[in-house]
């Protein structure tokens, strides 16, 4: 199973499964490469002769650089902006964002929503910062403020309600433990500036890096000093890593050289990468696996194009 769709006009940022229904997903997208103009909210549907659906698009005056489904509620959902807003919308709504707040300084880069407290996620800035949310809330409920670069990506952890993680330019993963105002833990992952982290499913104290560096790192909290396996192959950054919701050892990489790479993170030393997908023009930003279609994984890139597909080693395996 291979589909596609053309998001004519804006790059893809971020593609993430709705956590509720198996063939929704939403996709943040940006126009001229998220460098100005507009962005578009994307809501796709699987199924039927055309493979990919558009069921609604929601535009905004600024790119869109990431987005979380509310796990909450099955119809809401987060953009972050290069403006530094964070919006949250209603698909049973047409036009306008339900809430809007405007806290950060510069482009917001991620935001995540917690599994466990499901009234609360995260979000990190440019403006070096990472901030915690509650939809109610008109402000953010707590600011971190210890990173000093950059921050890219922000992971809750899938068993510890109050444990977030956050990766930045500074080269370091920082984890943050809501009940303090400082961090519970700094590793410094990366000799260059880390773009993506993701948590485990099934160990928790387990966690992947990916960095401008070209590799993808995974660590056990637990012994910090060094990671566990160095994962070498991609040719340029690695801009997203995502660990499979359905098998602890199959992670997954998308990066600047235009691949999605699979790799058994429990193989012996050299042969962790079981897979290359090759089918992106440009840059792959937006990588996802599907909660509830084991193996299914839905990308999207600066080549306008989302694919939904089946790698046959995760079938097989």
């Amino acid at each position: 199973m291979f589909v596609k769709f053309r998001t004519e006009g804006y790059n893809g940022y971020s593609v993430q499964w709705s956590p509720f229904f198996e063939n929704k997903l939403a996709v943040a997208t940006a126009s001229n490469f998220g460098l100005v103009g507009n962005g578009r909210l994307w809501l796709m549907a699987v199924g039927g002769p055309e493979g990919l659906v558009t069921e609604r698009v929601y535009d905004t005056q600024d790119g869109l650089f990431d987005l979380a489904w509310s796990e909450v509620n099955e119809n809401q959902l987060v953009t972050s902006s290069g403006d530094g807003s964070i919006k949250m919308w209603d698909v049973t709504l047409s036009d306008f964002p339900i809430q809007n707040w405007q806290e950060h300084q510069r482009e917001v880069f991620s935001v995540e929503w917690n599994y466990i407290t499901k009234d609360v996620f995260s979000s990190g800035s440019w403006d070096h910062t990472v901030k915690i949310w509650n939809p109610q809330a008109p402000r953010s409920i707590q600011t971190y403020t210890e990173h000093t670069h950059c921050v890219y990506s922000t992971a809750w952890s899938p068993r510890n309600p109050t444990l977030l993680m956050s990766g930045s330019g500074d080269q370091t993963v920082k984890l943050w433990d809501l009940k303090s105002p400082r961090s519970a833990q700094t590793i410094r992952a990366h000799q260059n500036e880390i773009l993506s982290v993701d948590w485990n499913k099934y160990q928790d104290q387990m966690i992947a890096t990916g960095s401008v560096d070209r590799t993808v790192k995974i660590w056990d909290l637990r012994r910090p000093d060094r990671e566990v396996v160095c994962l070498a192959g991609h040719e340029y950054a690695v801009r997203r890593v995502k660990f499979s919701p359905h098998r602890p050892n199959i992670l997954a990489s998308a990066g600047y050289d235009m691949s999605v790479r699979f790799w058994d993170t429990s193989a012996p030393p050299g042969n962790n990468l079981i897979e290359v997908t090759d089918a992106h023009t440009e840059f792959v930003l937006g990588l996802d696996f599907n909660l509830y279609i084991q193996g299914q994984v839905a990308t999207c890139a600066w080549d306008e194009n989302i694919h939904v597909f089946m790698p046959p080693s995760l079938i097989q395996r």
